[in-house]
């Protein structure tokens, strides 16, 4: 059977569902490599949490520097859990602002 030979409406739901399994794998694919960041709803001035600094140690875990308030917190995350490196330490000043 030729595709020009098939009905309109099932081309038209053919290519429907390419294009949706396309964006399926593009998103899958942006999520495998870290890149699928979801923006909050929140303010920015009212935030108390960031994400000050993230890097990845392997394909399963993930370091972490995170920010509540004025204090950071340096966590491994892992598909099987967390792991709190170091607890409650001030933030490092940034040596290249002042210069």
């Amino acid at each position: 059977m030729v595709w020009s030979e098939l009905p309109d409406l099932v081309r038209v739901l053919a290519a429907l569902a390419f294009i949706v399994a396309l964006m399926g794998g593009f998103a899958f694919i942006l999520k495998k490599l870290g890149l699928a960041d979801v923006p909050s709803t929140t303010p920015t001035k009212n935030r108390r949490l960031k994400v000050v600094e993230s890097l990845a140690l392997d394909r399963t875990r993930r370091l972490v520097i995170l920010q509540r308030d004025e204090k950071q917190h340096l966590v491994i995350l892992s598909a099987n859990g967390e792991t709190i490196v170091e607890s409650d330490f001030d933030p490092v000043e940034d040596n290249d602002k002042n210069n």
